[in-house]
């Protein structure tokens, strides 16, 4: 895409490969039932764990109970099947393969090409995976609802941020594919920075403070963090306004640091098989 393409064209490319990214994502329907099972699971685990811990201190946790606990847990692993995408796993067998001549041919941007097919994703695991996940974990386990309504339509608004900002992350990451052409490792030590730094393992006030206060500039626990804290209702007020500032400030400046970083990275291009 050229530099002078108006936002309406962006915003409609957008649109187009958020449609394809819906419909490619049909064929592989049996991964998302599995998917509701292994969420399940991972949802077991931690309310074991954390059932253990708090029978031995119920204040465990600073500023959770164990009904929040429980529902942090939950809504932290129903969230993570919206916002979860490959698209730098996706870039990488591009590049792999030889594929990526043919996107780089293309009057569009890659980076709108792959999140708009990230967010088609997100829109079919919405509706295939989160809804019917979070209706047999809230009946297997005690999550409470919402704080409340209000607090309900900025988590939503959150959770909207938090796909568009992990797919602007792992952009960056799946752009150094173009160099490095492996990204095995790469993918894996981002995987778990994504888990512990995003809040969804454990939320951020457990950590020690000198740690809080680093991982407070950083833009990875607003990927779950953010949003959780807005659904049990430990946000209020201005807070909330400016915890859903600094999370889509963070959405835009890392979109316009991955355009720069990939016009970077392809001015010099090593294409295999194909």
């Amino acid at each position: 895409m050229t530099a002078t393409a108006t936002l309406p064209s962006r915003l409609g490319h957008l649109l187009e490969f958020s449609r394809i990214g819906f419909v490619n994502v049909l064929a592989f329907r049996l991964r998302y039932y599995t998917g509701i099972v292994t969420y399940l699971i991972n949802v077991t685990v931690y309310y074991f764990i954390w059932k253990a811990l708090y029978a031995t201190d119920p204040n465990f946790a600073a500023g959770f109970t164990f009904g929040e606990m429980v529902t942090y847990v939950s809504v932290g692993w129903v969230i993570r099947s919206v916002y979860f995408n490959n698209i730098d796993q996706n870039i990488s067998h591009e590049v792999i393969e030889g594929k990526i001549a043919l996107s780089l041919l293309k009057p569009v941007s890659i980076q709108t090409m792959q999140m708009g097919r990230a967010l088609g994703e997100a829109a079919f695991r919405l509706v295939m995976l989160t809804a019917p996940a979070a209706i047999v974990i809230s009946l297997v386990f005690p999550v409470q609802g919402p704080a409340s309504a209000v607090h309900f339509g900025f988590f939503l608004v959150a959770l909207g941020g938090s796909i568009l900002l992990t797919s602007a992350l792992n952009f960056i990451v799946g752009t150094f594919a173009i160099r490095m052409k492996s990204i095995l490792g790469l993918l894996r030590a981002k995987y778990f920075i994504f888990e512990l730094l995003s809040g969804l393992l454990v939320p951020m006030t457990m950590f020690p403070e000198s740690a809080q206060r680093i991982v407070a500039y950083l833009p990875f626990q607003h990927i779950a963090y953010t949003p959780l804290r807005l659904y049990l209702g430990k946000l209020n007020g201005i807070e909330i306004y400016e915890a859903l500032a600094v999370q889509y400030l963070w959405v835009v400046l890392l979109a316009l640091f991955g355009t720069w970083f990939w016009s970077v990275m392809v001015r010099k291009v090593t294409i295999h098989g194909g």
